[in-house]
């Protein structure tokens, strides 16, 4: 750890502003958030193919985050004029602010993926010999 970061004095920062900060992790750091602005980044996509996309989702879990990216700004819904009428989804320029940190996050995960299943199955071994 670099010794010019006052750790202590960053942790106190972040729990003193719990309680603003809490409410929107809960809102951008649930199961799929990411995964839907990461595939919404580059270009506006219609439902089916944010599905697509995004494997293992359900098409209620996906209509449910959909409603809540669009209720806090995220995502935009636009229902296009076409038969049958279509809806494309768009990442709004709040929701392309998180694309830094998103990154950064997807960048840590895959580094350190391996160290975390690699600590998982030490743990689990050491609790079966115990």
């Amino acid at each position: 750890m670099p010794d010019d970061i006052d750790l202590e004095a960053l942790s106190q920062c972040a729990l003193d502003d719990m309680a603003r900060v809490r409410p929107v992790l809960d809102k951008i750091a649930d199961k799929w958030t990411i995964l839907i602005l990461t595939v919404l980044c580059p270009k506006p996509s219609r439902f089916n193919e944010i599905k697509r996309r995004l494997d293992g989702i359900t098409h209620k879990a996906l209509a449910d985050a959909l409603k809540r990216l669009e209720r806090n700004g995220l995502v935009t819904r636009t229902v296009l004029p076409t038969a049958p009428i279509g809806v494309e989804y768009t990442i709004t320029p709040l929701g392309h602010s998180l694309r830094q940190p998103f990154e950064a996050l997807c960048a840590w995960a895959l580094a350190h993926g391996d160290d975390i299943e690699k600590a998982k199955a030490a743990h689990d071994r050491a609790k079966a010999a115990a």
